[in-house]
């Protein structure tokens, strides 16, 4: 059975650092581009970022950029989402997502659907 696990979420004050982590069972992550995305209370589900499996290439929402990276280590089956200068609207559930493939979606990859398998989520909240 496939399941993703994302850890590391909470409180936390403007301005600092989280790091969330997506741990996959069931599948190997070497094969699929893996996707952050967060929901904020009362909107749509976004894209946040997204890595490649084939060579670790990334994208990154407008406003997250710059502040955000996203990583991976084949090795632990996980996928990292290194957030800093957290901003009061940064706050949101945040979901890891796997899509089988080798490269993310240059106009697709924060297309909620194109993504095979979604964790439960997470909570962040950043205080201001």
């Amino acid at each position: 059975q496939v399941q993703l696990a994302e850890s590391g979420g909470g409180l936390v004050q403007a301005g600092g650092s989280r790091r969330l982590s997506c741990a996959a069972f069931g599948i190997n992550l070497d094969n699929y581009n893996v996707g952050w995305f967060r929901q904020a209370p009362g909107k749509e589900r976004e894209g946040v970022s997204c890595i490649s499996s084939a060579d670790g290439s990334t994208y990154y929402a407008d406003s997250v950029k710059g502040r955000f990276t996203i990583s991976r280590d084949n090795g632990k089956n996980t996928v990292y989402l290194q957030m800093n200068s957290l901003k009061a609207e940064d706050t949101a559930d945040y979901f890891c997502a796997a899509d089988i493939g080798a490269y993310c979606s240059e106009y697709g990859w924060g297309v909620v659907y194109e993504y095979d398998y979604w964790g439960r989520g997470i909570q962040v909240t950043v205080s201001s």
